[in-house]
């Protein structure tokens, strides 16, 4: 009953001059209102997302992969400490302690950072449980060690097992889960606002016709009312699509030359140390399996497949040349230095390993591998340049992702505003514009 009052009301108030003007007033203000509205809110989502992905997900992301790659290390120098014994450097020792107080750091501030439904609280539980296992079994094998009794062997390897198998595969999780987010957050923040865009269309299209009906009826060519809220109209779909068009382009750029390939070159940093555990963990076994020799081969095949400086980079298959295919200019430099000592380490493995299986000289095998000797040409020499080398180009491509998404936020919420303002500017213009003709009728 209402409603046919309503549509009564509104036939009637159509039929004469001044009801029609008063009637495409109430359209336009409303339209204008809706687009400066619709277009502030589709850029504040977009905003809040950039914001996520500058301060949340992709430092989440970020930390992911280094709980993995600190808790790769720690196993990594464990091995190397215990296979030096007595002779084991200070700075060794530290690193790994260093390496265990980061990931469990890491973990704490993971854990306090995300929701209880997130995916990623099962692997930061999994991992605040096994930790202090994990560095329980390694502190007895380094004591057995230094105290002569075979056993301690028996402990690394366990404690290296539990790394391998519980560990690893809960920090790998971790940063896959915290990777998942950071493409969403992404998604949402490039998304295309196509209802600010069909509704600017759908405004603009009626304040043409309410003009040309004006031209046909008044015979005037120009309404300054009407004119203004065209302008700031147009004013607000230009905002929004030059803010979307850079923003949209910074935000690619921050992730073609940051998180994309710092993701890449996490997973290589990752095999690297894969690769050093096995080959010192074939030395604690001291022959007496083959496994741990069929696991360097594995990580070395997963990490360059031909590892020969005759091919080329841009030939070699594997997580160090697609790291080098990703990289940003600035850290092509950095991963070819890693390449470079990655070839020559796996020469001085290969040569290690022909003592200790063609000429039975396990001793000659330990010192080509790891010493504490400084300036010794050792695979613990060329693994940790390649280490460091990697490690620098993680920073520049860490650098390059908060050069280039840095600001977005700020500049979405600023169009975000003025399009909320041009909405309100046009709504009025569009009504003065109508109530001067409608002046006309009293």
């Amino acid at each position: 009953m209402v409603a046919t009052g309503v549509r009564a009301r509104l036939a009637q108030a159509g039929r004469t001059a001044p009801g029609r003007l008063r009637l495409a007033g109430v359209v336009l203000a409303t339209l204008t209102v809706a687009f400066g509205g619709l277009t502030a809110w589709q850029l504040e989502t977009r905003a809040q997302a950039a914001d996520r992905v500058v301060s949340y997900s992709q430092p989440l992301s970020r930390d992911a992969a280094e709980i993995h790659r600190n808790l790769a290390d720690a196993a990594t120098t464990a091995a190397s400490g215990f296979l030096l014994a007595g002779t084991e450097p200070k700075d060794v020792r530290d690193r790994y302690e260093q390496d265990l107080a980061t990931a469990a750091k890491l973990v704490a501030e993971a854990a306090a950072r995300t929701t209880s439904t997130s995916p990623a609280q099962g692997s930061l539980a999994r991992l605040n449980q096994q930790l202090p296992s994990y560095a329980g079994l390694v502190e007895t094998a380094r004591a057995d060690n230094r105290q002569g009794i075979p056993l301690g062997g028996a402990y690394l390897r366990y404690a290296s097992e539990q790394m391998q198998t519980v560990l690893l595969p809960a920090a790998a999780e971790l940063a896959a889960a915290e990777n998942e987010e950071l493409a969403k957050d992404y998604a949402a923040a490039k998304s295309v606002p196509w209802g600010a865009y069909g509704l600017a269309l759908v405004t603009l299209a009626a304040l043409v016709q309410v003009q040309l009906t004006l031209f046909r009826r008044t015979n005037r060519v120009f309404n300054i009312g009407l004119l203004g809220a065209t302008a700031a109209v147009l004013a607000g779909a230009l905002w929004l699509t030059v803010t979307a068009l850079t923003t949209d382009a910074a935000l690619k750029r921050s992730d073609s030359e940051g998180a994309t390939p710092l993701r890449a070159l996490n997973y290589a940093r990752v095999d690297v140390l894969t690769a050093r555990l096995a080959e010192n963990l074939h030395l604690v076994a001291r022959g007496s399996t083959t496994k741990y020799a069929d696991q360097w081969n594995k990580a070395t095949e997963h990490l360059d497949s031909v590892a020969s400086a005759d091919i080329p980079l841009e030939r070699r298959v594997g997580s160090l040349p697609e790291a080098a295919r990703l990289a940003p200019a600035a850290a092509e430099q950095s991963i070819q230095d890693a390449v470079t000592q990655f070839d020559q380490w796996h020469q001085q493995h290969d040569k290690a390993r022909k003592l200790e299986v063609d000429d039975a000289d396990y001793q000659g095998a330990l010192d080509a591998t790891v010493t504490a000797t400084a300036g010794t040409p050792t695979a613990d020499a060329f693994f940790s340049t390649t280490d460091r080398a990697l490690a620098r180009a993680a920073d520049i491509e860490q650098n390059r992702f908060a050069q280039s998404a840095k600001g977005t936020g700020g500049d979405l919420r600023t169009a975000a505003v003025a399009a909320a303002l041009l909405g309100l500017v046009a709504a009025a213009a569009a009504l003065r514009g109508l109530g001067r003709r409608l002046a006309e009728y009293r």
